[in-house]
């Protein structure tokens, strides 16, 4: 077996085990009468807590002392142990803990399997700028099959997301232990302290305004994205208690492949990304982004499963750009203004910025404000309203990026990833 096949394999099954629950967590807790939407949003934001604990630690253990496709695997296995217990607590204070637990495990594998893949096809003399991409694009494949095998198997609304995401996980886990040695780099010096070993030393770029800036706004779409993830899949679902459309609706009974269309968006727009930076520069492809959350929350706000459905298939396809061109171009950003001894916690911070910080503010905000404001006396969701105050929050971000974050295109900027 290759090694690119097998890193393939490795791409796959990282998001697989993730996308099996993680857009319809919320469809199972919320059919089931768990709790109240501030608990889900409790529960939503341990995936930014560990985020933001989790990867500066298990990066300095397989920096100085393990191996890393062996503390990919123990976290894995470790993974998948506590999602088999997720599937035995029936409450939301429980269900906090073991969630939290299972992220603790599983967010610091994100950067881990980066790494490990790096570190393997460079011992093996590959172009990891030309072969890495491929083999990414299968992780985005991984988390769609993942949600199809949820949704076609009934197991959105019930605790076998879970069992499916841990058999695959400690599958995986115990696969990683067959994969070539991936030995500590030790590029940490001993005597560096231990506000360099985790990376903080890149926080003095808070002290730059535009820097600062971009943090800001990095911070702010990190919580939109939070919103996608955390209500997508139970504001399809429950069109069934709306007597225009019922349980049989397709959008009912499919929900989850619906939403899928939004991780298919993700690999098109993927490949646009080269054209759009060079066209038009890194800030307006940032500004194309928040204009794409605007359209993705408001085509939802419209939407139903009749005659409003190309609404719900557009808002999913605008999907891909709102992820993507952030997150590409934010990255770009990072790359090409900061100071290259700093430049890979600078990324950290970013990543740490939107899906750490952002990430908690949207699933505690969003959640209280669910429950305040828009949750219906008989317990259902004023979903029109939720999805139009989400369009505003979008709107308001862009118009403010648009005046105060100031930034020249220069296409040379862009030239590595244009080719």
């Amino acid at each position: 077996m290759g090694i690119k096949f097998r890193l393939t394999i490795l791409s796959f099954m990282q998001f697989f085990v993730w996308g099996a629950w993680l857009i319809t967590i919320a469809t199972y807790f919320f059919s089931n009468g768990m709790g109240t939407g501030a608990q889900f949003g409790a529960i939503f934001s341990t995936l930014a807590l560990s985020s933001i604990i989790m990867p500066p630690l298990t990066g300095i253990i397989a920096d100085k002392w393990l191996d890393a496709e062996k503390l990919y695997g123990i976290l894995h296995i470790c993974y998948g142990g506590v999602l088999f217990y997720v599937t035995t607590v029936h409450d939301a204070d429980k269900l906090y803990y073991a969630i939290f637990g299972a992220m603790l495990c599983y967010m610091p594998t994100i950067s881990l399997s980066n790494s490990i893949s790096y570190t393997i096809l460079k011992n093996n003399n590959f172009d990891v700028v030309k072969v890495f991409p491929p083999i990414r694009v299968w992780g985005t494949i991984g988390f769609i099959v993942a949600m199809w095998t949820t949704n076609l198997t009934g197991s959105k609304a019930n605790t076998n997301q879970f069992l499916i995401a841990g058999i695959a996980a400690i599958a995986l886990g115990i696969y990683s232990f067959t994969l070539p040695k991936c030995a500590p780099q030790k590029s940490i010096s001993s005597d560096a302290s231990i506000f360099e070993q985790l990376g903080l030393n890149a926080f003095k770029l808070f002290a730059k305004y535009k820097t600062a800036l971009f943090f800001i706004f990095s911070m702010f779409l990190g919580a939109a994205l939070q919103l996608t993830n955390m209500y997508g899949d139970t504001y399809l679902d429950d069109f069934k208690n709306n007597a225009l459309y019922g349980p049989e609706s397709f959008v009912v009974k499919y929900s989850t492949i619906i939403m899928s269309i939004s991780q298919i968006s993700e690999t098109a727009f993927i490949l646009s990304i080269p054209f759009f930076l060079k066209r038009f520069g890194i800030k307006n492809v940032m500004l194309f982004s928040m204009i794409a959350w605007v359209l993705r929350f408001g085509l939802f706000a419209y939407g139903n499963p009749a005659d409003g459905l190309w609404m719900i298939i557009v808002s999913c396809i605008v999907y891909g750009m709102a992820f993507d061109f952030f997150n590409i171009s934010g990255s770009l950003f990072i790359e090409t203004t900061t100071d290259s001894s700093i430049r890979s916690s600078a990324q950290g911070l970013f990543m740490m910025m939107s899906n750490g910080v952002g990430a908690l503010i949207g699933s505690r905000v969003s959640g209280y404000l669910i429950d305040r404001y828009f949750t219906l006396a008989g317990g259902g969701k004023d979903w029109h309203n939720i999805w139009l105050s989400f369009a505003g929050y979008a709107a308001v971000i862009a118009v403010l990026f648009l005046v105060l974050f100031k930034h020249k295109h220069d296409p040379k900027e862009v030239g590595s990833v244009a080719h």
